[in-house]
């Protein structure tokens, strides 16, 4: 008699129903799904803009447009760019008649900042900068457009810019030269540029640059914030129209030896030193403030606010200020120490709603300043991302919504009920198709420190239950994100499943959702706390679910996912296979050779040659005589996060010790894998890898599963 618990044979029965007539996923089902990107909304919130990508293997197919979307869901979507270049950052007007971009369009050398008139018409180019523009927001009058740009230090107008430029281009030889800290992010190296807030007129004249000559920037640590895709200026208008309020750091320099900060700063369009609105203006370390915002009276000043403490990791606040005084005002802290992600001040300014993780989903809250918090959206299933809300009349309030058998559609989010109605339909079709199970959430106790573990568990396309299946344990990067109930395309739950493998996700301590405490909890345990808990997961898994072969298991991630992976080549001979994309072998080559390392070294207790434990104990090369594990290794060449050099050392340390190894190096690639081919390449070799080691991914019969 097969052995059954009531949930699992109920999820059996209704898989097995949901299933009929549909097909398994395949890498151009995964990558030529439409993509979205978070949406700007209109102040009566009456319509949304959004950039919706059609993808395609070959770039020069791909296609990328913004769309006109009614928030009342009346009439349908409408596409109103169709130009071959992307338009990117699109903000409305004050009035909700036009709309801003940046687009690097035909006969233009870098990007520039268009308006576009709802009503008809072609956009218009409003800048023309040699160093380009980007982020438009237009006043609060609607006569100009503030925008960011990167120049050159010494640059005071465009002409400087020019000339420069033009120098740089007339030397004999091509060597950067630092004498500072950091020099790379991700996959760039840093050049002298440095962000600078202008103001462009709409009724002609020249873009003025609010920071020129100021002393902020001369200072040696002054920048914005980085991010993957480059260095950004938050910024926002204040609500007379006279003043900018942006946020910068001026210690940046300091980052290998201390906590860098960044601090609101308000600059006048007329001119002047910026002042400092937050901070003491040490350098010293401090909270962090970014991403300003005000509320609709103009009253209220908002921003994120990331604490400083002896942590890593501190979840993010919000805080408020009376405008212009700056007097402290009640902001919001969230319950059990979950982080503020997107925010929008509500309409009548009295609150504010904020998306936060928990439990593998991402959800809608509202929380008045100082008081009570309540959780907007009770859905079981998905996330909430790209939050915005209306600033004027009744409340209104989009997002991104998606969950791992549902790509992204913009959706309108009752403010009361927390339901959500679908406002677009891109993917909706090619969804339904699938054979996308959902993902199934079950709790296990760490065996480190006592505490609830969550894990998700993903079944394959055809699931049957009279069959066992391999398990594949796939370990999250970070190690400050969680496992969401997502549509991921880097690595597809789905995908990777679709072969015949079931997969499990944990989110192990260090993992973000389920409070402040529990993501600080992997400082000073960085590789072994957590892979302890990945195998408890795995052996509850294979314990609870009948269909689990445990005689066949592989594990894999990326990033910090990778360097688990290479710690349990060290310390574990439980898998048949290992899978390592971006994983670090050598804690103190990391540390040496990546874009940031202080937070490393507190993490490890002092720098390397201080002698802390965890240089050694933790430390996946000094295990090497342990390595037994066939082990797919993959990288991108451009990765400046975990450096090419990690790698190879490590493949050096295998091929030592006559590990079955495979080396896959993407010469075209950063952290990640981006490219179309790439992407699919990629897949094909972990199905192929995983296909070696695990045999046929389902076999025996309901009798493999009877007592």
């Amino acid at each position: 008699m097969r052995l059954c618990f009531l949930l699992p044979c109920l999820l059996l029965a209704t898989t097995a129903t949901a299933a009929e007539g549909k097909r398994p996923i395949t890498h151009e089902d995964l990558w030529l799904m439409t993509r979205l990107a978070p949406p700007a909304l209109s102040p009566d919130g009456r319509a949304a803009v959004l950039l919706v990508t059609e993808p395609a293997y070959d770039p020069k197919d791909q296609r990328a447009d913004l769309w006109l979307v009614a928030t009342d869901g009346r009439t349908p979507p409408r596409r109103i760019t169709g130009t071959p270049e992307p338009e990117n950052a699109p903000t409305f007007s004050p009035d909700g008649r036009r709309i801003a971009f940046s687009a690097q369009r035909a006969g233009d050398a870098a990007p520039q900042v268009y308006v576009l008139d709802l009503a008809g018409g072609e956009a218009v180019r409003v800048t023309d900068l040699s160093t380009g523009a980007r982020s438009p927001r237009f006043s609060p009058d609607g006569r100009a457009i503030a925008f960011v740009s990167s120049v050159f230090p010494d640059a005071r107008n465009d002409d400087d810019s020019r000339r420069i430029a033009k120098e740089r281009a007339a030397r004999d030889f091509s060597a950067r030269v630092y004498t500072g800290f950091p020099i790379r992010n991700w996959d760039r190296w840093l050049d002298e540029r440095q962000l600078r807030l202008f103001v462009q007129p709409l009724d002609g004249g020249p873009a003025r640059d609010l920071l020129a000559g100021t002393a902020l920037v001369r200072q040696p640590g002054y920048g914005g914030r980085m991010s993957d895709t480059g260095e950004e200026l938050d910024y926002v208008w204040a609500p007379d129209g006279r003043s900018l309020v942006f946020a910068a750091t001026t210690n940046r320099h300091t980052a290998a030896f201390a906590w860098t900060h960044s601090d609101l700063y308000e600059v006048r369009t007329d001119g002047g030193e910026p002042r400092r609105l937050t901070g003491d203006g040490s350098l010293e370390s401090q909270d962090s403030h970014g991403r300003p915002s005000f509320s609709p009276d103009g009253r209220i000043l908002w921003a994120q606010r990331t604490p400083r403490s002896d942590r890593i990791y501190n979840a993010t606040r919000l805080s408020a200020f009376a405008w212009p005084a700056m007097d402290p005002r009640p902001g919001i802290d969230p319950e059990l120490g979950r982080a503020v992600n997107a925010y929008a001040v509500s309409s009548d300014g009295r609150s504010v709603w904020f998306s936060a993780e928990a439990d593998g989903l991402e959800r809608v809250h509202n929380a008045r300043p100082g008081g009570a918090e309540r959780v907007v959206s009770t859905s079981s299933r998905g996330v909430y991302t790209g939050l915005v809300g209306s600033e004027r009349g009744a409340q209104v309030l989009v997002a991104l919504y998606d969950s791992a058998t549902e790509p992204h559609e913009l959706v309108r989010i009752d403010p009361r009920t927390g339901a959500h109605a679908r406002l677009t339909s891109f993917n909706v079709a090619r969804a339904a198709a699938l054979d996308l199970s959902p993902v199934e959430h079950f709790w296990t106790t760490s065996p480190v420190g006592g505490e609830r573990i969550h894990n998700m568990l993903v079944r394959p396309a055809g699931f049957d239950p009279s069959k066992q299946y391999p398990l594949f344990v796939l370990m999250h990067g970070g190690p400050h994100i969680m496992w969401r109930d997502t549509f991921f395309i880097r690595w597809n739950y789905h995908l990777i499943a679709q072969p015949g493998y079931v997969v499990l996700l944990t989110n192990y301590r260090g993992s973000t959702g389920f409070g402040e405490t529990f993501a600080q909890a992997i400082q000073g345990d960085p590789l072994k706390g957590p892979a302890d808990e990945i195998n408890d997961a795995a052996d509850a898994a294979i314990a609870r679910f009948p269909f689990i072969d445990g005689t066949r298991q592989c594990a894999g991630g990326a990033s910090y996912g990778g360097h688990l992976a290479n710690w349990l080549q060290g310390k574990t001979t439980r898998y048949r296979c290992l899978v390592s994309h971006a994983g670090l072998v050598n804690l103190e080559a990391q540390w040496g050779t990546s874009d940031m390392i202080y937070g490393r070294e507190v993490t490890a207790g002092g720098p390397p040659w201080e002698g802390s434990p965890i240089w050694t104990e933790q430390n996946p090369i000094r295990f090497g005589g342990s390595f037994r594990t066939p082990v797919l290794v993959t990288i991108g060449e451009l990765d400046y996060r975990v450096p090419l050099n990690n790698v190879l050392e490590y493949w050096s340390a295998l091929q030592r010790q006559q590990v079955e190894s495979r080396l896959v190096v993407f010469p075209d690639e950063n952290h990640w894998i981006l490219k179309g081919g790439n992407s699919r390449y990629f897949f094909r070799e972990l199905h192929d890898w995983l296909a070696r080691w695990l045999g046929d991914a389902a076999a025996g019969s309901e009798a493999a599963n009877a007592d």
